[in-house]
């Protein structure tokens, strides 16, 4: 006689299918990202001047994304400022007012190429982006870049915090105070070298922590699951 089987465990079948065909729907998603990011950041310097335009619509619709998702785009801006700032004082010193055009069209053009960074960054997971790099990358360089891009937040953040301590010692780096070129030395032994420290030390920490997972030991590789697909 064939033995039947209780009800429940054809339902624990089904449950247990669905999850993995999520996990694969997310893995496909995060491919599509991927690539359109890659696609758009180097549409930027390629495509002609006239058709910037639409490149900067589709990243205003990738801003939009990003913000609705309570992502923050703050650190981007003051970069894109500070670079636009740079880049059209040095096109007026070099080329006088003439070329000025010029200038605002390459800083439109560097902040077309980052804006899908930011919007990849603050959409996907660094485990999914891992995971998905693996597909086509060894395995090391896709641990490599995917913890390269979960060090962002941890780098803004950092930053932010050395910024005010050093402002707060008396450090001439406010934005008044690096109007003049003379302070910028200061800028970058106050915030850029302690920052690149911290930087250092925790990536150290990463390869510690790799290696006592016995990360690339074996020949089946696997990926630890994202639990922010979730929510």
């Amino acid at each position: 006689m064939r033995a039947k089987l209780p009800k429940s465990a054809g339902l624990n079948l089904k449950h247990s299918a669905k999850p993995r065909r999520t996990w694969i729907r997310q893995s496909h998603r995060c491919a599509f990202a991927l690539l359109l990011s890659l696609l758009l950041a180097s549409s930027a310097f390629f495509v002609p001047s006239s058709v910037l335009w639409i490149l900067a619509s589709i990243n205003a619709g990738l801003i939009a994304h990003g913000l609705l998702l309570k992502k923050k785009i703050t650190m981007l801006l003051r970069l894109a400022a500070v670079q636009f700032i740079t880049t059209m004082g040095l096109y007026y010193l070099f080329y006088g007012e003439s070329q000025l055009l010029d200038g605002a069209v390459v800083v439109l053009r560097v902040l077309l190429a980052m804006l899908p960074g930011w919007w990849l960054s603050s959409t996907q997971s660094p485990e999914r982006l891992g995971e998905v790099l693996s597909w086509l990358l060894p395995h090391k360089w896709a641990f490599v870049i995917a913890a390269s891009l979960s060090l962002l937040p941890f780098m803004s953040q950092e930053l932010k915090e050395i910024y005010q301590i050093q402002c707060m010692r008396g450090a001439r780096i406010t934005p008044k105070a690096l109007r003049n070129p003379s302070n910028w030395p200061e800028f970058i032994y106050c915030v850029l070298l302690p920052l690149l420290i911290q930087l250092l030390k925790l990536s150290k920490q990463m390869a510690l922590s790799a290696k006592l997972r016995h990360f690339g030991r074996g020949d089946h590789v696997t990926h630890w699951p994202s639990t922010r697909d979730d929510k």
